[in-house]
């Protein structure tokens, strides 16, 4: 699955690693839902991290569909909750 970070580009995710990923979505869910700003900052972070670690970047001249969009590391509560679909970030 093709993965956008916003404002750091494209990644390259095997579906083997989304149950790892969908775990910190819920997480991350569970914090915005309770207001938890310090939980919320802390998971998103690991979250993104894991993508990076997970994934493999493609180049910045490649233009593919991204299948998956996440926010980046400054983004607010606010703006996550406007992302969030009935899932959380992720589907699944």
């Amino acid at each position: 699955m093709i993965v956008r970070i916003m404002g750091e580009g494209q990644v390259k995710v095997a579906d083997s690693h989304f149950a790892e990923l969908n775990k910190l979505d819920d997480e991350l869910l569970e914090e915005m839902e309770s207001g938890d700003e310090e939980g919320f900052r802390r998971t998103l972070g690991a979250l993104l991290d894991a993508v990076r670690r997970l994934g493999e970047p493609l180049p910045d001249e490649a233009l593919e569909p991204s299948e998956l969009i996440l926010p980046g590391d400054d983004a607010t509560l606010d703006e996550v909750r406007e992302l969030l679909g009935d899932d959380g970030l992720i589907p699944g």
